[in-house]
């Protein structure tokens, strides 16, 4: 029998967006999320998705038609230098500026930059400072 695995975070088990152009924003994710070393795992017709992120198109089955909306996504970027690295790669992969780099009030050693991706969603890559994690991940292996 074959064994997946997925890696987890602590909260969220998955978010999902629905989106105009499927192809334009997985241009856009793939450039972001590769330089968060974040690989997109697959892809069908009508979504793609990595790690706890799908994103599909208002075609497929699963979303009867209807767009997400607006939301607001962050990603934890290993340091400010990666942060940056997002913020120029989705600006080139047509994202939108939303607040370039830098120290943010939110705590000491907060530093974020924002993009809107492709429809307007506000995204988000922060580096929290100096700390240490107790792990990089969860696995759950799946068998079966």
């Amino acid at each position: 029998m074959e064994t997946s695995q997925l890696h987890r975070g602590r909260l969220i088990d998955h978010l999902q967006l629905v989106v105009r152009d499927l192809k334009a924003s997985q241009d856009f994710y793939t450039a972001v999320l590769g330089v968060l070393d974040i690989p997109i795992v697959g892809t069908t017709e009508n979504f793609f998705w990595a790690d706890e992120l799908v994103v599909s198109s208002a075609e497929s089955p699963a979303v009867l038609g209807v767009l997400t909306g607006r939301h607001h996504l962050a990603f934890q970027a290993k340091d400010r230098a990666t942060v940056d690295a997002v913020y120029r790669a989705a600006l080139a992969h047509g994202g939108r500026d939303n607040g370039a780099p830098g120290e943010r009030a939110y705590h000491p050693g907060y530093y974020a930059a924002f993009v809107l991706d492709p429809d307007g969603n506000n995204i988000e890559a922060v580096h929290h400072g100096d700390a240490q994690r107790s792990a990089r991940s969860v696995m759950i292996e799946f068998q079966g």
